[in-house]
């Protein structure tokens, strides 16, 4: 049971100088994108018009509260059955690095929320199988690190807790700011009713849910695309990919016949100012005679 402990504790060390780590080499990263903005290569306006990257951010908002709250519900059902799905684990600790990386760190209590989103207890439940129940009797083969793994998971919770009322706020600030529509809501309650919904319909996991309704919200069918895991996520990146760049071929296209309609306006009005002035010219000249 000490061995067990000392390990335990061993690798939570572990997990926050590679999550620290981790997030100082993406902060230097981010650092240097920000000051190269002006390259045209890091300059997302070269690549997307103003009003999609208005929208793009809006449905990072939003996509950050509904992961949230979906860490917030499946931690809550994954502790009443004892078992913690591996692609659980996994968004966890990206949403989690994610989330991490972006949180202000200024005040005491923002730290203590820094501290919080850490994934402990997911990173460890993934290496340590702290989880695992004997089949035998039923019982915990590690209680001691299960409900010092609770602790954790509490703190974690209120985390996303906290995240989820922040973006709350900077949604609703980066909307009214710019003018914009809500109307981006509902799009993503759709596709995050039917996320979650779908598990619980077709008996899937969380990576097979987000294939589907991926696939299904883009008109691509209702199918998983992919044998293994990193096919699954390569597809739906292309699904995502395609969305968002078919948008732009959009917006290009309506730009442009706006603009060639607006342009033959113009020059059938310099047209009719150009006979008019003549006409005022030959009047005026009449005058003179």
């Amino acid at each position: 049971m000490v061995e067990s402990l000392i390990l335990y504790l061993f690798v939570l060390v572990l997990i926050v100088l590679i999550y620290l780590g981790v997030i100082k080499a993406a902060n230097i990263i981010y650092s240097y994108l920000r000051k190269h903005r002006e390259n045209r290569l890091f300059n997302p306006s070269e690549y997307l018009p103003e009003e999609e990257i208005h929208t793009l951010r809006q449905v990072f908002f939003l996509i950050v509260i509904a992961m949230s709250f979906t860490i917030i519900i499946y931690t809550l059902i994954a502790l009443s059955i004892r078992s913690f799905s591996n692609y659980f684990v996994f968004i966890d600790i990206l949403l989690s690095l994610v989330v991490c990386m972006i949180i202000k760190k200024e005040t005491a209590f923002e730290k203590f929320v820094f501290l919080s989103l850490i994934p402990y207890a997911s990173t460890v439940f993934s290496l340590l199988d702290v989880m695992m129940i004997d089949p035998s009797t039923k019982v915990l083969m590690n209680p001691m690190m299960y409900y010092v793994s609770m602790v954790f998971i509490v703190f974690h919770l209120i985390g996303f807790a906290y995240v989820i009322k922040v973006y709350i706020s900077k949604f609703n600030q980066y909307t009214e700011s710019n003018g914009l529509g809500i109307s981006i809501l509902l799009l993503i309650g759709i596709v995050f009713f039917s996320f979650i919904l779908t598990p619980l319909t077709e008996g899937v996991d969380l990576l097979d849910a987000l294939v589907m309704v991926s696939n299904a919200f883009t008109s691509n069918g209702y199918a998983v695309l992919g044998t293994s895991s990193l096919g699954k996520i390569n597809s739906v990146i292309l699904v995502w990919g395609g969305y968002i760049l078919s948008g732009v071929g959009t917006a290009t296209l309506a730009t442009a016949l706006i603009t060639k309609h607006f342009q033959n306006k113009f020059e059938d009005m310099n047209e009719k100012m150009d006979q008019l002035q003549k006409s005022i010219d030959a009047l005026n000249d009449g005058k003179k005679e």
